[in-house]
């Protein structure tokens, strides 16, 4: 039986037999209902029709045979099909005579990727991030990269959405400088804002919520701030720091710069703090490797900075 399939959990070995079984039934019920249906020979040997019982204002219903080049188009498709069986592992239960699989073909092309491209892989990670992000080629890479890996979540534009961070702003959550960023694609990120709802009172969320939008010059409610600010330095201030500008060591954002991850709105932003969020940068080393990463961090880093010089 095909290791791969089964080893990859789509299918059981009680399914493999069963699809094995049924595909071999199907081949010996063509082959009968070809044989079943042959021209018949009378005498003398000429072709005689088989005709039905059928019969409806005086035409008589006839049951004729295919003719002989369509049958013969059936019977050299189901021997192919036994053939193909035979040498490819279409029957999941066996290998095949040639012992072909997709795995051991995608480790042939991936070995043969390797070979023509690790060369130039290795040569860009012999220099900094900041160096190849200043390399036009090395920027082109890094783009398919980013197409390829990231454009899920941070969008084409590299904007973002709720919950996924804006990578062209230079407001970073852990840093942004190309060493930040290449770790933060290395190994990802696990971001936890723990909830809040159950220490504080409804009135008290709402009023630290107020606070931070406060911080940015977006609170409406001066009086709910000011009794805020209270909490905030007994409360958030261990992660956010007491003036509100964050601490990247702890991926605490800076809520003075008027950035929300999740919102601006005092809904939004209390619903953070009672709710609590958790974001996850997942780890790219194992996927992509080093040297990629290496690549992709320049090409983010190069954006960066690119569109936040041109505002």
């Amino acid at each position: 039986m095909t290791d791969d399939i089964l080893k990859s959990g789509l299918i059981s070995a009680g399914w493999a037999w069963y699809v094995a079984i049924f595909t071999m039934a199907s081949l010996v019920f063509c082959l009968w209902i070809l044989r079943a249906n042959r021209t018949q020979k009378g005498e003398g040997g000429k072709d005689v029709k088989l005709h039905g019982t059928n019969q409806w204002d005086g035409l008589r219903e006839w049951d004729n045979p295919l003719p002989k080049w369509w049958s013969n188009l059936f019977y050299i498709t189901v021997f192919f099909s036994i053939g193909y069986l035979l040498l490819y592992p279409g029957l999941i239960v066996t290998p095949g005579a040639l012992n072909w699989s997709t795995d051991s073909l995608h480790r042939a092309e991936v070995q043969d990727a390797k070979k023509q491209f690790d060369p130039i892989f290795d040569a860009y990670m012999k220099q900094d991030v900041k160096t190849v992000a200043a390399d036009k080629g090395a920027l082109q890479i890094g783009g398919r990269l980013y197409q390829t890996y990231c454009v899920q979540c941070h969008g084409t534009d590299m904007r973002g959405s709720k919950g996924f961070p804006n990578l062209v702003d230079n407001d970073w959550l852990y840093g942004g400088t190309p060493e930040a960023i290449k770790t933060s694609i290395l190994d990802g990120r696990n971001g936890m804002m723990p909830a809040f709802g159950e220490q504080l009172k409804p009135d008290q969320v709402t009023d630290v919520a107020q606070y931070a939008l406060s911080l940015s010059g977006r609170s409406s409610a001066p009086d709910a701030a000011k009794r805020g600010e209270e909490t905030f330095k007994t409360t958030c201030a261990a992660c956010h720091g007491p003036d509100g500008k964050g601490n990247p060591a702890l991926g605490a954002p800076n809520l003075t710069d008027n950035v929300w991850l999740y919102g601006g709105s005092v809904a939004a932003v209390a619903e953070s703090i009672g709710k609590g969020r958790q974001g996850k940068m997942p780890a790219h080393k194992d996927l992509l490797g080093e040297p990629r990463v290496h690549l992709l961090a320049a090409y983010v880093f190069a954006q960066s900075q690119s569109q936040a010089g041109s505002k």
